[in-house]
């Protein structure tokens, strides 16, 4: 009996699939698709290369996790954004966040607090170069962010509710980056709290620095208008646009 080859073609198209949905996702994420941006399928081809039937299976992919909006025969657009939705994108990330903390704090090991260490480490160091006034690749500076809160819960032993605070909280990044969020020197030393916090076992006071750094967030997000330039009717920066730098003022407390 002949035994069956697998399909190296299927398997190529999936692969390819997979490499769209992940490059579209991260652009949504770190904003370079501006919110409200209409998604016409030829021109995401000629930006991803990628077929019209690959980029629409990536584009429904991304409308299940609200990424992007579905418009029925009008085909998809980058899902607006909202100081209402930002608030609740903010609300779900502190309620998975604290809770994975106190399990990731009774849970973490030895070689947990060295990688906790190590991510503030980077993200302290980059965030002295804000503070200096130089200027800095949001992309970088948030995935040194990411990487910090990702770790700070990383014990938690629990795949679903890491998988599910990773979601919610690239929804809540692609607010950050649209809106180019630095506090300053309020938020570094809210983020050496949080390390303290780790090795101090401190799941409580983790908490509540917690939600001064989220809550902050979002009111400066609110008291300086940053979501203005995207609302409807508005122009809309071009597809494919690259992240700007953080500007020498971003660094102001």
């Amino acid at each position: 009996m002949t035994a069956m080859l697998p399909d190296c073609r299927a398997e190529t198209e999936e692969g390819f699939a997979d490499l769209a949905y992940r490059r579209i996702r991260a652009d949504l994420v770190h904003g370079r698709l501006a919110p409200g941006r209409k998604l016409g399928l030829e021109g995401l081809r000629q930006i991803y290369g990628a077929g019209i039937s690959t980029l629409r299976e990536a584009l429904n992919r991304l409308a299940s996790e609200g990424l992007v909006v579905a418009e029925g025969q009008r085909g998809f657009a980058v899902a607006p954004v909202s100081i209402a939705e930002l608030q609740e994108v903010a609300a779900l990330r502190l309620l998975l966040e604290c809770h994975a903390i106190r399990d990731s704090f009774a849970a973490g090991d030895l070689d947990w607090e060295g990688q906790v260490v190590g991510a503030h480490h980077k993200l302290a160091a980059l965030e002295r170069r804000l503070l200096a006034g130089d200027t800095a690749d949001a992309t970088q500076w948030k995935r040194y962010d990411r990487e910090f809160h990702h770790l700070l819960i990383a014990a938690c032993g629990s795949v679903a509710l890491l998988e599910t605070y990773a979601a919610a909280y690239d929804r809540y990044l692609r607010y950050q980056m649209v809106a180019v969020v630095f506090r300053g020197a309020l938020a570094a030393e809210q983020h050496a709290a949080l390390l303290d916090c780790a090795l101090t076992r401190d799941a409580d006071r983790a908490c509540r620095v917690l939600e001064a750094h989220v809550q902050g967030c979002v009111d400066h997000v609110v008291r300086t208008n940053a979501l203005a330039p995207f609302a409807p009717g508005r122009r809309k920066p071009a597809a494919g646009a690259t992240t700007p730098a953080l500007p020498r003022r971003a660094a102001a407390r």
